[in-house]
């Protein structure tokens, strides 16, 4: 009854040439001043895929998956809020998603 679905391609889209995708955790006052959709407006104008969530301890985790050399960007776009003040953020690289499209606000 089912067999249109073995029959469908699960090749993975190819990713454009340089893509990264990078979790960073982001301190400072970065939660209760629109830091999350400040980064789903910067992300989504840039052409950037990922999510952002608040974490329980204070910070904010962000997934990122696109050209790099916009990560910066993504970030001064964000900071440009008033209210924002980032002192800290780590990073560490993880493998690229393929599949990711859009960039999501997690934990409303």
């Amino acid at each position: 009854m089912f067999n249109f679905l073995k029959d469908k391609d699960r090749t993975p889209p190819p990713l454009p040439e340089g893509t990264v995708r990078r979790r960073y955790t982001v301190s400072g006052r970065v939660q209760g001043v629109g830091f999350r959709y400040r980064a789903r407006y910067a992300a989504s104008q840039l052409g950037l895929t990922g999510w952002v969530e608040n974490e329980d301890d204070g910070t904010v985790t962000l997934e990122v998956q696109g050209d790099p050399a916009l990560f910066a960007q993504m970030f001064d776009r964000i900071a440009a809020g008033g209210y924002i003040q980032i002192t800290g953020i780590q990073s560490r690289d993880i493998p690229p998603d393929p599949w990711a499209r859009g960039f999501s606000v997690r934990g409303y």
